[in-house]
């Protein structure tokens, strides 16, 4: 009898040990299940576009799917297009303009999930300027920061108001874009985000308005996405689906508990500017994306748009520009 109990305690001592090898990241044998390290360059410096993902990175889960993220932050934000697709990092964000131009340039790279899924983009300008509609862009100086693109989407917007290009004046302010604003350098500027320079502004006691550039000649966009290489997805298509999931995981997190993942995100970055960030999040939220199933549709109207405009020469096919790698 006391040899039977002593067997059981030993087996129950066993399934224990068992189970926490399990939990603490072993294989059941003593050899610990090492995390794999990926590459994420994000499309600029961090910025509220961006708390989700420092949740997925320091609040777990990415650690969840057995990853162990690095972010990197580019020169610039046509570096994550060129060095995903030569293998150098594993992940970027880029822009589905980006990405379209980029695929029509046989650049092998795929949108692999949305972390905004509409445009941020907008035709920005002060309130006290006069301008109502899209029409009172009539006669005015227009800044623009990136070539072609902005100039492209600024014009469809005023050719949808009736505009012609002698109408108004295209002007090249690189990023300053608020700074143009403020020292009437410009009367209106695009490629203003809707969550950023506008508070931006606010801060600087100035009130502002703008037009959403999709709901004024452009199609609805994803404004920021995950990209891999066409090599990644061939050979490595698990490891992309759990990036994936683990950023999906953190998205719901992020909105279902702001003040928390705001926190993970100042604690990431001390040195941001926390008045202007705490006001863009909270501009962001209901633009994060609410699902990893990309539209083919969104992804068709904007080819052929960008093909009309001249902003790509041919198309590229619409199953090369996305992969949906969410189940």
């Amino acid at each position: 009898m006391e040899t039977t109990v002593r067997s059981r305690i030993i087996g129950i001592c066993l399934m224990i040990l068992c189970c926490l090898s399990l939990v603490q990241g072993t294989n059941g044998w003593g050899q610990t299940i090492q995390e794999t390290k990926v590459t994420l360059m994000l499309d600029w410096f961090p910025n509220a576009d961006h708390v989700p993902l420092y949740v997925a990175r320091d609040g777990g889960f990415f650690k969840r799917q057995g990853l162990r993220a690095d972010f990197l932050i580019p020169s610039s934000p046509n570096d994550p297009p060129k060095l995903v697709a030569v293998g150098k990092i594993d992940f970027g964000i880029s822009y589905q303009p980006s990405v379209t131009v980029a695929r029509s340039q046989d650049l092998p790279i795929t949108s692999i999930g949305v972390l905004v899924e509409h445009p941020l983009s907008t035709i920005t300008f002060l309130e006290e300027s006069g301008i109502r509609t899209p029409a009172d862009l009539k006669g005015k100086r227009i800044g623009y920061s990136t070539a072609p693109t902005e100039i492209i989407l600024f014009e469809a917007v005023a050719q949808s108001a009736g505009l012609t290009r002698e109408d108004y004046e295209l002007i090249n302010v690189s990023f300053n874009l608020t700074p143009a604003l403020l020292t009437g350098n410009v009367d209106a500027v695009v490629g203003a985000y809707r969550n950023y320079e506008l508070n931006e502004l606010a801060l600087e006691g100035k009130s502002a308005d703008y037009f959403p550039i999709e709901k004024h000649g452009v199609p609805d966009y994803y404004e920021l996405v995950f990209i891999a290489s066409d090599k990644m997805l061939e050979k490595r298509k698990d490891l992309a689906k759990r990036f994936i999931a683990a950023i999906d995981g953190a998205i719901q997190f992020t909105r279902d508990h702001r003040d928390e993942a705001l926190r993970i995100y100042f604690d990431a970055n001390p040195d941001v500017r926390k008045d202007l960030d705490t006001l863009a999040f909270r501009d962001t939220l209901s633009f994060f994306a609410t699902t990893q199933v990309q539209s083919s549709k969104k992804w068709q109207d904007f080819m052929e748009f960008a093909f009309e405009r001249g902003l790509i020469r041919k198309k590229p096919v619409v199953e090369a520009l996305f992969e949906n790698v969410s189940p």
